[in-house]
């Protein structure tokens, strides 16, 4: 049976509720940015009615090359995500790389994410549901959809059942990902509501040499396939001036664009939760 899970009043993910857009820059790259971004998406949300939780990493631990830009840290990078959730009312999240971050991130964050290539390690899964927050594990290019359920487990075992699962690709040969929608009703059988994760499903990973490289025209047919499929929610990163960015700037999604990319989203969820 799949479980609700509730966030707020007026944010509840799973069962027959409309799905949630989770969006914002891939990484916290100045708080003048931060803020002009959720702004701008908080109005195109607000416009179009659909549920918002502001995401901005506040350190990508991850990058291709050691010389790549990560991000102010997590006590600045709190301190204005902190700012956006008083200015404009919505939840943030970010993700956590080390399980003595998930304390003083859950002071902050509405969700804590688990980034894909860290969603088998137990001392960061058992930290995070620690939290009491919402936890959104992205499924690990690498492992098939029901092998979800040993994370699942691990979340629940640590006394948290508060828990997203987020499709976001699976590995493809070399520099590639392909998105097998089966994935997103395999793993809501295992109990949690199902995020898909747009952008980095179009990625192309180190296809840059020293960056991952995207095909972010893909983005609008990809989420509205997994629309049609059924989703809890859609992850989206978004950036006013991707060419520019400091990380996933081939994948995301231009600012201007977003609100054409959710209006067929939004009628195709409608039309599938009705029926």
């Amino acid at each position: 049976m799949l479980n609700e899970v509730k966030l707020n009043d007026q944010i509840i993910f799973g069962g027959n509720n409309p799905f949630v857009l989770i969006a914002g820059p891939c990484v916290i790259e100045s708080e003048e940015l931060v803020m002009e971004t959720a702004a701008s998406i908080k109005e195109i949300t607000d416009k179009l009615n659909i549920p918002f939780v502001f995401k901005a990493s506040f350190d990508k631990a991850n990058r291709s090359s050691i010389h790549s830009e990560r991000g102010p840290g997590i006590e600045k990078g709190l301190e204005i995500l902190a700012k956006v959730k008083e200015k404009y009312n919505v939840p943030v999240t970010s993700d956590i790389h080390d399980f003595t971050q998930a304390e003083l991130a859950g002071q902050v964050l509405d969700i804590i994410q688990i980034p894909a290539f860290l969603c088998r390690q137990t001392d960061l899964l058992v930290a995070a549901a620690k939290t009491d927050k919402v936890i959104n594990v992205k499924k690990g290019q690498f492992l098939a959809p029901w092998d979800m359920k040993n994370v699942v487990v691990k979340l629940k075992e640590s006394g948290n059942n508060k828990i997203l699962l987020t499709e976001r690709g699976s590995t493809f040969g070399y520099n590639n990902l392909v998105v097998d929608m089966r994935s997103l009703p395999t793993m809501r059988k295992l109990g949690a509501p199902v995020v898909f994760d747009a952008t980095h499903s179009v990625q192309i990973p180190g296809g840059n040499g020293t960056s991952t490289g995207g095909k972010r025209e893909f983005v609008p047919y990809l989420s509205r396939a997994a629309a049609a499929v059924g989703i809890d929610a859609l992850f989206t990163e978004v950036h006013p001036d991707p060419d520019n960015a400091w990380s996933d700037g081939p994948n995301m999604i231009k600012l201007n664009k977003l609100e054409e990319v959710l209006k067929p989203i939004k009628q195709i969820d409608q039309i599938l939760k009705n029926y």
